[in-house]
């Protein structure tokens, strides 16, 4: 996984770099809703690579291959690890409380982040390359645009970009009409469409208990 502007090819790192401004680093949405948000991208990274799949029941089954990836594996291993299959909500609200972190600490070894601040008093996540950290929002415009090929990662990554509180940037920055995430989110199997709408769903409960 090299630095650049194709990115690392992982939907939790395109929507950490869309969730945060290109140049400083500000989140663009508040800590609840992002951690719930990479918590649902980590598990469409698996699901997305065949290393689970959703049950009827909306319950999270391993499956057959184990990524190289080692934040992935480490998921896959919490997941595999369950006597009995948990719900989605359940791995998303446990996944939250360290998602945000883990991401960045992924993108700082890929060479896309870096602290701000110096070792001895580290500050926040910085982009290294503004282009690089503003480029996922040009692969969710041509997933979006119906000119342009259907791509499964684009499709994720717009669905859980708008259900984490990003659809003013995808508004900002596509130009694109509304219908057409629908039709691109319509076009994934049922269980990246229903692991969208549970996070999309967790993020609104999140939204909400932090506000009461």
């Amino acid at each position: 996984m090299s630095a650049g502007l194709g990115g690392t090819g992982l939907v939790a790192d395109d929507l950490y770099l869309m969730a945060h401004h290109e140049v400083t680093g500000k989140p663009f949405v508040q800590p609840r809703a992002l951690g719930t948000g990479l918590a649902g991208a980590l598990l469409a990274e698996l699901t997305l690579a065949g290393n689970i799949g959703l049950r009827h029941d909306g319950a999270v089954l391993p499956g057959r291959t184990v990524p190289a990836e080692g934040l992935a594996r480490h998921a896959l291993g919490l997941v595999a690890g369950e006597q009995q299959p948990l719900p989605v909500r359940d791995w998303l609200l446990f996944l939250a409380g360290t998602a945000t972190e883990d991401v960045a600490d992924r993108l700082a070894r890929s060479g896309y982040l870096t602290r701000a601040g110096g070792r001895r008093r580290p500050g926040r996540w910085v982009p290294v390359d503004a282009d690089w950290a503003f480029s996922p929002l040009l692969r969710v415009r041509s997933a979006l645009d119906p000119a342009r090929p259907w791509s499964a990662h684009g499709a994720v990554l717009a669905g859980l970009a708008a259900g984490c509180g990003l659809s003013f940037r995808l508004a900002q920055y596509t130009a694109l009409p509304g219908r057409c995430l629908a039709e691109a989110a319509g076009r994934l199997p049922p269980d990246l469409r229903e692991l969208i709408a549970q996070t999309q769903a967790a993020v609104g409960s999140a939204v909400l208990s932090h506000r009461v």
